[in-house]
């Protein structure tokens, strides 16, 4: 075998190495690169704590801030929405968490209750009082607004 074989041969082999290399790094780094997104209120840790049974509207603001909407249907709501999505490399965004804080008002307009809904094994549930809404307006627009919000891009 000639000394051009072998240096032809033993480059074959170093470019197969350098291929194999850069793409185990390549696909290395697709799994690392993920990017979080948040959309929405951003609810700083121990905000709800600080709201108290029987606390005017007025105090709920300076706390929380412009809720996201408002329903006045039975008393008023005040409704916070937010959602987080993780994107890896060239993958579609995939919801990680969704979540609707609701603040209930009396007709004095004091806190009455307070909720915070996310989806558990895909139903709506209340991390506050730790139950499952079972029906009427209330869990008709809760359900209208996780359907609407997840649908935004």
């Amino acid at each position: 075998m000639s000394g051009r074989d072998e240096l032809h041969r033993r480059n074959r082999r170093i470019g197969s190495v350098a291929a194999a290399l850069g793409l185990g790094l390549w696909l290395a780094g697709c799994g690392a690169f993920t990017q979080n997104y948040q959309r929405g209120y951003v609810m700083a840790p121990g905000a709800l704590e600080q709201i108290p049974i029987g606390a005017t509207q007025e105090q709920v603001l300076i706390v929380l801030g412009t809720p996201s909407t408002i329903a006045t249907v039975n008393g008023e709501v005040f409704y916070y929405i937010s959602q987080r999505t993780e994107q890896t490399a060239f993958m579609p965004n995939k919801v990680i968490d969704q979540r609707v804080v609701a603040v209930y008002f009396d007709r004095n307009r004091r806190v009455e209750r307070l909720a915070d809904y996310g989806l558990q094994d895909g139903k709506i549930f209340d991390y506050v009082s730790r139950t499952t809404p079972t029906g009427g307006r209330d869990l008709s627009y809760l359900s209208y607004a996780f359907k609407i919000f997840s649908t935004k891009d």
